[in-house]
């Protein structure tokens, strides 16, 4: 699942590496995208990393290589990409169609559970942008949440492997706007991107930590980070 802006960069990408044979600079793709700096690319750029679509090569300048496309970007006889039905991509790393506040009765009947909706899939990577909607519900065990509102999300990536949250993990959320220093959040970045984070305070900054040493903490001034929730149980299918 791509951001339409993961989709956007990762297209150009392909094409310029076809037209010049070595990927664009950091700067070309800020100004393709018309972003306004720099680090915009290096988020984007690590959100395609974790997702397996690039892979940066050490010691290289221009050091990126394209590992494979989605389906939406399908490449023609002739070497040409096409751009179809863009079904891998998504506005962040929730998908569409998912997301509400408040539990219901269980659609199995079972009183020992509560139904809560499922709020799309989060990257516990890179942040994302933020969606809402109300169509999927999951049964969850009464044990498993606690007092106040709390919604469900399906995990994507390994960035807090060793926190024991996993891809396909579904974790539940209590909806709250304040969380102890040290607890994993649902964090809101700048107004329209949301990650899973462990919360740290450091002075007048945030810390925004992975569980994964493969992935660097992101520090934000206070202004720019909104606690969503905080993490209160896990679910895990074992197939």
């Amino acid at each position: 699942m791509l951001t339409q802006r993961q989709h956007q960069l990762l297209k150009f990408i392909q094409d310029y590496l076809d037209r010049h044979g070595v990927p664009p600079s950091f700067e070309e793709m800020r100004s393709a995208l018309k972003l306004k700096s720099k680090s915009g690319i290096h988020r984007l750029i690590t959100g395609l990393e974790e997702r397996g679509y690039i892979r940066r090569l050490a010691y290289r300048a221009r050091a990126l290589e394209v590992l494979r496309l989605p389906t939406s970007l399908q490449k023609v006889a002739g070497g040409d990409i096409v751009e179809s039905a863009p079904d891998e991509i998504g506005d962040g790393n929730v998908v569409h169609g998912r997301f509400g506040l408040r539990p219901s009765e269980p659609a199995n009947g079972d009183t020992n559970y509560v139904s809560l909706p499922l709020y799309g899939r989060i990257a516990a990577g890179t942040p994302i942008a933020a969606l809402s909607d109300q169509s999927t519900q999951v049964d969850v065990p009464l044990h498993m949440v606690q007092t106040g509102d709390h919604y469900a999300l399906e995990v994507v990536g390994d960035s807090m492997i060793e926190a024991g949250i996993h891809d396909g993990d579904v974790v539940v959320i209590q909806r709250t706007e304040t969380a102890e220093n040290g607890e994993i959040v649902v964090a809101l970045v700048d107004e329209d991107e949301v990650t899973l984070k462990r919360l740290r305070r450091k002075g007048a900054t945030i810390a925004l930590e992975p569980a994964n040493r493969l992935y660097e903490t992101r520090i934000f001034g206070p202004s720019r980070v909104k606690v969503q929730g905080r993490l209160v149980s896990l679910m895990r299918t074992y197939n």
